[in-house]
C-alpha cells in the first residue's frame, strides 16, 4: 500500500525531522504542529474503526451497542451526559465505536509503532493528519464554533451544544467529512497519551475514504523494521513506556514484560 506523501526514513534523525515537519507557525513564531498522528505497527494498517470488525452491516449495530453500554454502565454524573461522552467512554474501555484515537505527540505515536515485540521485523508507519486543514472543509455551523472558542479541535462540550445525537450528526450536510475532538480528561491514560479522536458522519467509511480526497492534508511516515529497536529502547529512555502511557499496575506489568523480554 501507498500513499501519495509516505516519507521512508533510515535513521533516528529522520524520523524525528520527518514528524515535525512542517510544525513552524510563521504568525505565531513558534513550533506548533497542527498534525495529529497515530502509529501502527505494521505499515499497511487501514485507518478503520473498532465498529468495522464486527462485520459489513456494523453501522447498524452502532445504535444499539451505544444504548445498551448506557444503560448498563454505572458512571457518576451519567444523566448530564450527551452521545459524545458516552461515545468517549465507551471507547476508552473497549467498545467498538465510530471513533479512531490519535494523539498529539509524534513520540506517542511511535510507541504504538514499537510496543509489539511480535511485529518488530515487519515495517511501521505513524499515520500524520492535518486536522487543522480538515476543519476548514467543515461546514460553516462547526467552523463558527471553532472560530468562537478560539480553538483548532473540538470538544464534546461544543459538539454537545451543536448536535447531541448521531443521528442529528450524520445529518448536518449530505457529504461526508471527518473532525477531530479531545475527549475529557476523565484519567492518567488519556491525558498522558495526550488523546484526540477523529470521528465521520458516516459510520460506514473508514478515514481513508475521507483522506483520498484530500491527500495534501495527510502523510504517512514510514518506520523500517531494521529502525524499530532504536526507536523503542530511544522512546524507553525519554519515558515514552506502558508504565507512563497506562498508568496502573496493568501498565506496570505490560512494560516490565516488554523491557525484560530478549531480542529474538
Amino acid at each position: 500500500m501507498s500513499f501519495p506523501e509516505d516519507v521512508r526514513v533510515t535513521s533516528w534523525t529522520e524520523l524525528i525531522e520527518a514528524l515535525y515537519a512542517r510544525s513552524w507557525q510563521p504568525d505565531l513564531r513558534r513550533f506548533r504542529s497542527n498534525y495529529a498522528f497515530r502509529g501502527h505497527a505494521q505499515e499497511d494498517a487501514p485507518l478503520r474503526p473498532s465498529l468495522h470488525r464486527l462485520g459489513p452491516n456494523a453501522d447498524r449495530l452502532e445504535l444499539h451497542l451505544i444504548r445498551n453500554f448506557i444503560k448498563y454502565a454505572r458512571v457518576e454524573a451519567a444523566h448530564r451526559f450527551t452521545v459524545w461522552n458516552w461515545l468517549t467512554i465507551a471507547q476508552h474501555h473497549g467498545l467498538p465505536t465510530r471513533l479512531l484515537d490519535w494523539t498529539f505527540s509524534p513520540f506517542v505515536a511511535l510507541h504504538f509503532v514499537t510496543a509489539d515485540l511480535s511485529r518488530m521485523d515487519c515495517d511501521g508507519a505513524v499515520w500524520c493528519v492535518d486536522f487543522v486543514r480538515l476543519h476548514e472543509l467543515l461546514p460553516d455551523v462547526f467552523r463558527d464554533e471553532l472560530k468562537r472558542e478560539g480553538a483548532a479541535a473540538f470538544t464534546v462540550e461544543m459538539l454537545s451544544r451543536l448536535y447531541p445525537t448521531l443521528p442529528q450528526f450524520d445529518t448536518v450536510s449530505a457529504e461526508d467529512w471527518v473532525l477531530f475532538f479531545e475527549p475529557p480528561s476523565m484519567n492518567e491514560r488519556i491525558v498522558n497519551q495526550y488523546a484526540l479522536h477523529s470521528v465521520i458522519t458516516n459510520p460506514r467509511l473508514a478515514l481513508e475514504d475521507i483522506l483520498a480526497r484530500h491527500p495534501q492534508a495527510e502523510r504517512r511516515v514510514i518506520v523500517p523494521a531494521e529502525l524499530k529497536w532504536e526507536v523503542r529502547d530511544k522512546l524507553d529512555q525519554a519515558g515514552i513506556n506502558e508504565r507512563v502511557l497506562f498508568p496502573g499496575l496493568d501498565g506496570l506489568c505490560r512494560w516490565l514484560k516488554r523491557h525484560y523480554t530478549e531480542r529474538g
